[in-house]
C-alpha cells in the first residue's frame, strides 16, 4: 500500500487525486493533506481519509484565535493539524511517504517541490510553475537526490507515457496539444469585450479559476512548453504546440524515423493522476472510456500567436532563459489575479506581462534566492504598474 501526501488537496487536482484514491482504496493510504484556506473541505477530507497530519496554510479569519479548539477537533480524529506556511513545508519535509502530490497553485509550490525532492521521494507534480520558475534548480535537485519526478499535467503525462522505452536522442519533436480555450474562434477585435464570465467558461475541462484563465489566454501552453523543456531536456526547437479543440489527443512524440506516438483519452484529470500514483504499474478503474465510434473527427491547427500574445511571451521568456521565466510567471499570476478581481481587462493581461519582461534585467536562475528575487521584483513591478 503506497503512502501519499496530497498537498493542495482541496483544489481541483487534489480533489481528483482523492477520487482516484477512493476508487483504489486497497492501493493507497493518505498520510498527509494540506489546503491553502478551505477549512470546511479539509475537515471533510480528514474525516474520510484520517491522515496522520493536515496543514491549513491560511487559516480563515473567522477562527478569531480559536486555533487550539481547531487543533483539538482534528486531534479527535487522530489527525495532527499544522497551521501556516511553515506547516505546509513541515509536511513536505517528512519522508514517511512514497509519493507526494504537489497540487499547489502558482509559484508557492516551489518550496514544497524542493523539500520533497530533497527527501528523495517520488514527486507527482501538478504545479507546472515549479519548473517554469526554477527548472534548472528542480531538475538538478532531483538528479542529486535520486528522486523521481512524474508529471500530472495531462500533456506532460502523455509525453511521459509516449517516451516509455524510447531514447531521448531519437526524438524529432514533441507536440503539446491545446484546446484553444473559449476564445479559439473569436476574432482578435472582439477580445476587448471579453468578460470574466466569458473567460471562466472552458469548453472541455473543469479546473480552478486561475488555470482556467491561463487556458483562455493560452499562457498555460506557454508554461507547459517551458515545463517540457526541463522535464525532457529538450530545446525549444523540438517543442511544438497544436490547437486540438476536442482535447482527446493529449500530446504526441515524433521520432527521427518519422513515426509518431500519441496518447489519447477523455479530458479527465483522474487518468494522468492515477498513472502518476500507480507508476510504473497500470490498474483497472471504472472511469468513463473513450468511444471512438462517437468521436468521428479530431482536428488540429497552429495557434495564432498574434491573437494569443501570452503564448508568444512565454516562448520569448524560454528563449531568454535565466530569470525571465520566473518574471513571466509572477507577472502572469499578478495580472490574472487582477483580472479575476475585475481590476483589469482580459486584453491587459499580456500587456502587463510584456511590460514586466521588458523592464527586467535578466540574471542566472541557479539558486533559490535568485529565483525568488526575480519573482518578488516582478510582483512588485506589476503592483506598481497597476497602481499607476
Amino acid at each position: 500500500m503506497k503512502r501519499l501526501g496530497i498537498l493542495g488537496s482541496t483544489g481541483s487536482i487534489g480533489a481528483n487525486s482523492l477520487q482516484v484514491v477512493e476508487a483504489l482504496r486497497e492501493e493507497f493510504e493518505v498520510t498527509y493533506l494540506a489546503s491553502h484556506s478551505n477549512l470546511d473541505l479539509l475537515w471533510q477530507q480528514a474525516q474520510m481519509f484520517r491522515p496522520k497530519a493536515a496543514a491549513l496554510v491560511q487559516p480563515a479569519h473567522s477562527l478569531n484565535g480559536a486555533t487550539e479548539e481547531l487543533r483539538r477537533r482534528f486531534a479527535a480524529l487522530g489527525v495532527e493539524l499544522l497551521l501556516g506556511s511553515e506547516g505546509l513545508i513541515e509536511l513536505a519535509s517528512r519522508d514517511d511517504v512514497e509519493v507526494v502530490v504537489n497540487a499547489i497553485v502558482g509559484s508557492a509550490g516551489l518550496p514544497v517541490t524542493l523539500r520533497a525532492l530533497e527527501n528523495g521521494v517520488t514527486l507527482a507534480l501538478a504545479n507546472k510553475e515549479t519548473l517554469v520558475v526554477a527548472g534548472e534548480l528542480v531538475t538538478q535537485t532531483a538528479k542529486r537526490t535520486g528522486a523521481t519526478l512524474i508529471p500530472i499535467d495531462s500533456e506532460h503525462s502523455a509525453l511521459w507515457q509516449c517516451l516509455c522505452g524510447e531514447r531521448i536522442d531519437r526524438i524529432e519533436r514533441v507536440i503539446i496539444t491545446a484546446s484553444g480555450g473559449p476564445f479559439r474562434e473569436w476574432p482578435n477585435e472582439a477580445f476587448d469585450k471579453i468578460t470574466l464570465a466569458d473567460a471562466l467558461k472552458h469548453p472541455n475541462w473543469n479546473m480552478g479559476r486561475k488555470i482556467t484563465i491561463d487556458s483562455a489566454t493560452l499562457m498555460n501552453k506557454g508554461l507547459e512548453v517551458i515545463e517540457a523543456h526541463w522535464l525532457f531536456a529538450l530545446p525549444l526547437a523540438k517543442i511544438s504546440v497544436l490547437v486540438h479543440p476536442q482535447s482527446i489527443v493529449h500530446s504526441m512524440v515524433e521520432f527521427v524515423d518519422g513515426s509518431i506516438k500519441a496518447q489519447l483519452g477523455l479530458p479527465d484529470m483522474r487518468l494522468p493522476i492515477q498513472y502518476a500514483l500507480t507508476y510504473p504499474d497500470r490498474l483497472p478503474n471504472n472511469f468513463p472510456r473513450l468511444d471512438f465510434a462517437r468521436r468521428h473527427t479530431l482536428t488540429f491547427h497552429e495557434p495564432d500567436l498574434e491573437k494569443f500574445t501570452c503564448l508568444k511571451l512565454a516562448l520569448q521568456a524560454l528563449t531568454e532563459g535565466g530569470t525571465a521565466p520566473a518574471v513571466l510567471n509572477a507577472a502572469n499570476e499578478e495580472a490574472v489575479d487582477a483580472f479575476l478581481n475585475e481590476r483589469v481587462r482580459f486584453v491587459q493581461i499580456p500587456q502587463i506581462i510584456s511590460e514586466a519582461l521588458g523592464q527586467h534585467r535578466n540574471g542566472r536562475a541557479h539558486d533559490f534566492e535568485a529565483v525568488m528575487a526575480a519573482d518578488q521584483w516582478s510582483r512588485a513591478f506589476v503592483q506598481q504598474y497597476l497602481s499607476n
